[in-house]
């Protein structure tokens, strides 16, 4: 929750390959007070069954700067092992992943929410601030 001092974030996934959210994706929140500041690891979560992060930790005072930081590999891996299960004839020998980690950087404005949907498909993705 913002407050007059700080600003909110929340994130989701939506798997845009297949239409679905993404479960089961790490996501990472780092801050920082100002460009040349270092960057603040505060914790993070995993999107639930709807793509959501419904737990990520406040952003401190000062924050203007935010970066989430999706790690999702492990998601696209399981699902690559889940396909060829259903379809073991049709295994890809490519090179697994081609991006395994997505990290956005934004800036930040005490008081304002900041909802960043990720679009993600194994060969792209796409974001946004939501509402």
């Amino acid at each position: 929750m913002s407050t007059s001092t700080t600003a909110s974030v929340s994130t989701h996934i939506l798997d845009t390959s297949v239409g679905r959210p993404a479960e089961g994706v790490a996501v990472h929140l780092s801050a920082r007070a100002g460009r040349e500041a270092d960057w603040k690891a505060l914790g993070g979560s995993a999107t639930d069954a709807d793509g959501r992060c419904k737990d990520l930790p406040a952003l401190p005072e000062g924050t203007t700067h935010v970066r989430l930081d999706f790690a999702v590999e492990t998601y696209f891996e399981k699902k690559q092992a889940d396909a060829q299960q259903d379809a073991p004839a049709n295994r890809d020998s490519g090179p697994g992943v081609f991006f395994p980690e997505v990290a956005i950087t934004f800036a930040v404005v005490p008081g304002e929410h900041y909802h960043v949907p990720l679009l993600l498909n194994p060969f792209g993705y796409s974001v946004y601030r939501g509402s």
